[in-house]
Formats: structure tokens, sequence, C-alpha cells
């Protein structure tokens, strides 16, 4: 028994959920297309690139959420689950969980992407234990801010690191499985460090470190 860790987006998902939900807004006329399409690519083109400023983002891609009631938010998030989340959920994804569950492995999912949109993909794929970046809620209403640590590059490990101490988890035998060059400081911590579908800096990382470099596609 071991903790296997995904990164979701690019790695369980065939495609980013935090950029397919600002896709999904821009169609269904939630927001200005022309203006938010722009801002949502340029940031996603930066995560990509490893020069994505967290914080910044965090600030545009979250005030849809202190703008309408949650009971809105997530009818919303129903029908984006539909429409953009299910014809992305990758069958050897689910095989790979699923063996791992067979193991008997703890299953995390962390992912800088935040809770609102995650939670439920989380739930749809059957893990439990969800590290997101935390949308703070205030009277039932988010705010549009978040609440600690975002769960992003370096931000990853200092979160999976207060889990592991508050659930008296270790790392030894683990496993995290990523698609991104972001996520090097965490893959780098693990036993059993897996490239999935990399970028070319992650790719040519693997390769130099003999990692295995696995698809699910």
């Amino acid at each position: 028994m071991a903790l296997a860790i995904f990164d979701l987006d690019n790695t369980l998902l065939g495609g980013d959920s935090d950029h397919a939900w600002g896709e999904f807004i821009v169609a269904h006329g939630i927001v200005d297309a022309d203006q938010y399409k722009a801002r949502n690519d340029a940031f996603f083109n930066d995560y990509l690139a490893g020069r994505l400023d967290i914080q910044v983002y965090l600030n545009f891609c979250l005030q849809l959420l202190a703008e309408h009631p949650q009971e809105q938010l997530q009818a919303w998030h129903a029908q984006f689950m539909a429409e953009r989340i299910e014809p992305i959920i990758l069958p050897k994804a689910l095989a790979l969980i699923d063996q791992h569950r067979q193991a008997g492995d703890t299953l995390m999912i962390i992912t800088a992407t935040n809770r609102f949109i995650t939670g439920p993909i989380a739930a749809r794929l059957g893990i439990d234990i969800l590290l997101a970046t935390e949308c703070e809620r205030v009277d039932g209403r988010y705010t549009g801010r978040t609440t600690d640590i975002p769960c992003f590059r370096e931000g990853k490990v200092t979160r999976l690191e207060r889990w592991l101490l508050e659930n008296g988890q270790q790392l030894e035998g683990s496993w995290f499985y990523s698609d991104s060059q972001n996520d090097l400081p965490l893959l780098n911590m693990v036993d059993n460090p897996v490239a999935v579908d990399p970028d070319e800096v992650l790719h040519a990382h693997a390769v130099e470190q003999g990692w295995r470099v696995v698809s699910l596609r």
C-alpha cells in the first residue's frame, strides 16, 4: 500500500479543465466572449510555458464565482461536466486509477485548478482525496478570492507535506503521475515519478533521470 498521486489536467484528463471551463463560459455567453477568451488563452499559454503568475490568474478566473449565486454556478457546472469533461475522461486513466485502487493504494488528486471546478471531477473519477487551489466562501457565496496556498508548483509540495503530517502518512513507495514541467518539484520528491504525455521540458528531464514515460491517450 502506497500513496498514488495524480495530476488532473492533461494527465487523467485529455485536456485542461480550467481552460475548458473558460471556453464553456465563453461559448454560453456567461462572460464577454472576445475579452475573456483572449485573456484565458494567454494565461493557458503562460502555464504551458512554465511562466504563469498564479495569483494574477486566480484573480481573473475566480471573479466569476463571486458574481453569481451558488445554485446558478452548480447548474452551469453540471452542464460543463456533461459537455466538456465527460468527453475528455481517458479510459486508460480510469484503468490506471483502478489498478492502484486494487493494489490498496491511497488515491489522491493534486491540482492547481480550483476546487469549484475540480471537486465534481474528482468525485466522478472516484477519488476522495483532492488537494486543489481553494476558493473562499462567506455566507454560502464565493468571494472571488483564494484561501490557503495555491496548489501550484512548490505550493503542491507545501500542501502535500502538510497533508502527510496531518494524516500521519509518508511518501515511502509513493507514485506521482503528471504531464507538466510545473510539477517537477513534486515529481522529484516521490519514489515513483511518472511522466504522462509530458511536455517537452518534462519529457527531457524524465529521460535524463530514467523516469517512466507513459501515454494515457
